[in-house]
């Protein structure tokens, strides 16, 4: 490991424990920042209604840490809207923001469109399947970015079990995302989780990252702020214990093309060698083939968008 990586483990690399809410709160007031929480989802009625509901209780009602919870729907086909409204969110749909450029499928896709329709100088993203959710999630990673102001981006770390074994969920992450950040990336070693979704970061860095519309999203943008803002402006914090639906592992081999695709363009910003994947399923003649394409499109930097400038103007 890189010395560089050594000392920023050491003083980037913080536990929820580490501040306070009151301390918290007193930087949200002394600085005047405003905090939104997003949440992307697609087909989450059992958990997306917890999750709101824990945050508007514990960092709104309570404390004021939270200033708006948005969930970006990119289209459910079931009771994910109607749970997410009854808990408190403002549900927006997808396809109604910045609608002169078609959607496409994707995560990214969803966290791009969001800075349109949140106002936080500070975004936080929490995926809607977390299960047994605790606001620390919420806290813990906005914390440094109030707290600090060389901080810019926060990721989230914890444990992931995998069906009762501690330790073993992330295999996207162990298998693809690991190595390609080690070998091409050394800076960003030190980062326990980072692909998770839980993560923070100010409205004036998200507004100038490019992002990937699918599953390489969180990979393009550790990479696109390290070089933007340097190590020193990203940290992590450990929230405790992420508990979600995990993917089988075709899924997973999807998502892993995807991060993959990702990584090439930053690599090389080069030709496109194969924008799909082959799978195989076994069916009754035998292993039938699936093909899939992968994520290549990417969204420019919000800063970019007409409607974006305009909104800041007024």
């Amino acid at each position: 490991m890189l010395n560089e990586v050594e000392r920023w483990l050491s003083t980037r690399s913080w536990s929820r424990t580490d501040r306070p809410l009151h301390q918290i709160m007193a930087a949200k007031r002394a600085t005047g920042q405003s905090v939104s929480v997003v949440l992307p989802a697609l087909n989450e009625e059992e958990t997306v209604g917890d999750i709101v509901a824990v945050i508007r209780h514990d960092l709104m009602r309570q404390v004021p840490l939270v200033d708006e919870i948005v969930v970006v729907d990119s289209g459910s086909t079931d009771r994910t809207s109607e749970v997410a409204t009854a808990a408190g969110a403002r549900v927006v749909h997808r396809d109604d923001i910045l609608p002169r450029i078609p959607t496409v499928p994707g995560k990214g896709e969803v966290l791009w469109r969001s800075l349109l329709v949140t106002s936080g100088d500070i975004v936080c993203f929490i995926d809607a399947d977390l299960k047994e959710f605790s606001s620390d999630f919420v806290s813990g990673i906005v914390g440094p970015l109030l707290t600090d102001p060389g901080v810019d981006l926060v990721k989230g770390m914890y444990d992931r079990p995998l069906r009762g074994a501690a330790g073993q969920g992330g295999r996207v992450t162990e298998l693809m995302a690991r190595p390609l950040l080690n070998m091409h990336w050394p800076q960003l070693a030190g980062f326990v989780q980072p692909l998770g979704g839980e993560y923070a970061a100010r409205r004036s860095l998200l507004e100038q990252l490019p992002f990937p519309v699918g599953y390489g999203v969180e990979l393009g943008m550790l990479v696109d702020a390290l070089h933007l803002v340097g190590l020193d402006a990203l940290a992590q914090v450990d929230v405790g214990v992420r508990k979600h639906r995990h993917q089988d592992g075709q899924a997973l081999g999807r998502m892993s093309a995807a991060i993959y695709r990702t990584a090439q363009l930053r690599l090389a910003r080069g030709h496109l060698i194969r924008p799909s994947l082959t799978q195989f399923e076994r069916g009754e003649d035998g292993f039938e083939p699936r093909t899939y394409s992968v994520d290549t499109e990417e969204r420019p930097p919000m800063v970019e968008i007409a409607e974006y400038a305009e909104r800041k103007v007024a």
